[in-house]
């Protein structure tokens, strides 16, 4: 081999040498790139999280920001109100700062409802969490906000408190049907949801009323305080005294001495020529077979035109007590609460206590709860009324 081609041959084997060399020194450099240890990005929470070591716990706050809980969010503002306001009352809620403030979602106003969580995230969540296992909530969220934030959401509370809280400028009596009618569903929505039987699991828990069914009692509520001259916050009161308008049993245990049974009574024993009868109250007006019987028999003898109520609040000829709708229990509450009314003269807080403890003994304690709750419907309902609240959809986005 001439000198010339072992010249050629190591000059190609330098540069595929070369060639290797600085292929391996890319991988060299590829492995390190992936594998080599490198700190972790630091978190954007980081700045706001931050742990506090005490002798006997550790907690994390957040420095410079305030803890808020969401709590429920309505699409209406009537019942937001109604809502926010009952959480006031709320007594694993008392001394918790309360917000009640609108933001826009896909164009529409969204009324949320928030509280002040302690500074201590660990606390902040377990109360959230206790409030949903009382059934006081049904979901909840977490967030922080800025002192200026916190500012705004105060002022906006103030504000909705007091529009709802001012002088009415007219009453219920001048509200036109459909508009009352929307804020009546609203209110006796807002009651059976808030029942105390559905917050603490009390048996047999009742159903919150749907919008439609609140909405057909409104209606017959609006009819018979109409039809019988009664005021309709009478009703109100007597509605959610009684079951907080839901329909479920009552007192499947009272019972009424009479002379003798009647068709469909149980009779539970005899003396002296009476009987003891069963006599439980029933719907959500409460009202016992005796007095359904009671009620009948002033229907039958009433001059009135009944074919001007609706066709299903018209009580049957023929009364079968076990077999009652509960529009026509609406009709047989109106009448008998404008029995009483007659009977004591006009008198709301006697026909209201008779309503509940009988003629000879009307329950004066059942009567200021009658009224508290008529008051409270008069003052929300007028502002309603006020504020020219249009009779929109009340479900809620969150329904607690």
């Amino acid at each position: 081999m001439s000198a010339e081609s072992v010249s050629r041959r190591r000059t190609i084997l330098a540069a595929g040498f070369g060639a290797l060399a600085a292929l391996a020194a890319s991988a060299a450099i590829w492995l390190a790139f992936v594998f080599w240890p490198r700190g972790l990005p630091e978190p954007a929470v980081r700045s706001i999280l931050q742990p506090v070591i005490e002798p006997d716990q550790v907690s994390v706050q957040s420095p410079g920001f305030v803890d808020i809980g969401d709590i429920a969010a309505f699409d209406d503002e009537l019942f937001a109100f109604l809502m926010f306001d009952h959480y006031r009352s709320v007594h694993a809620l008392r001394g918790r700062e309360l917000f009640l403030a609108s933001t826009e979602e896909s164009g529409r106003p969204l009324y949320r409802i928030s509280i002040r969580l302690p500074s201590s995230l660990e606390e902040g969540i377990q109360l959230l969490a206790t409030l949903r296992h009382e059934r006081l909530i049904t979901e909840y969220d977490w967030r922080w906000v800025t002192p200026p934030v916190l500012a705004r959401m105060r002022r906006a509370t103030v504000l909705f408190t007091a529009a709802w809280s001012g002088p009415a400028a007219r009453t219920m009596s001048r509200i036109d049907r459909h508009e009352l009618q929307a804020f009546l569903r609203r209110f006796i929505r807002f009651k059976s949801i808030t029942d105390p039987r559905i917050a603490h699991g009390i048996q047999p828990m009742p159903s919150p009323l749907s919008k439609p069914a609140a909405s057909r009692l409104a209606a017959n509520m609006i009819d018979v305080a109409d039809f019988y001259h009664l005021p309709l916050d009478l009703l109100l009161g007597i509605g959610a005294m009684e079951n907080n308008y839901m329909d479920i049993p009552g007192d499947l245990e009272n019972t009424a001495w009479k002379r003798r049974p009647e068709k469909g009574d149980i009779v539970i024993r005899r003396r002296r020529g009476k009987v003891l009868v069963r006599n439980d109250s029933r719907g959500v007006w409460q009202i016992t077979r005796e007095s359904l019987r009671y009620a009948h028999r002033l229907y039958l003898a009433d001059k009135r035109d009944y074919s001007v109520l609706p066709e299903r609040l018209r009580p049957p000829e023929k009364l079968d007590p076990d077999n009652v709708s509960s529009d026509v229990l609406t009709t047989y509450a109106g009448l008998l609460l404008r029995d009483l009314l007659d009977r004591f003269h006009g008198d709301v807080a006697k026909a209201a206590g008779a309503y509940n403890g009988g003629p000879d003994h009307p329950n004066d304690r059942y009567a200021a709860g009658v009224e508290m709750v008529a008051a409270y419907a008069r003052r929300i309902l007028d502002r309603a009324a006020a504020r020219n609240a249009a009779p929109a959809p009340s479900s809620s986005r969150r329904v607690p």
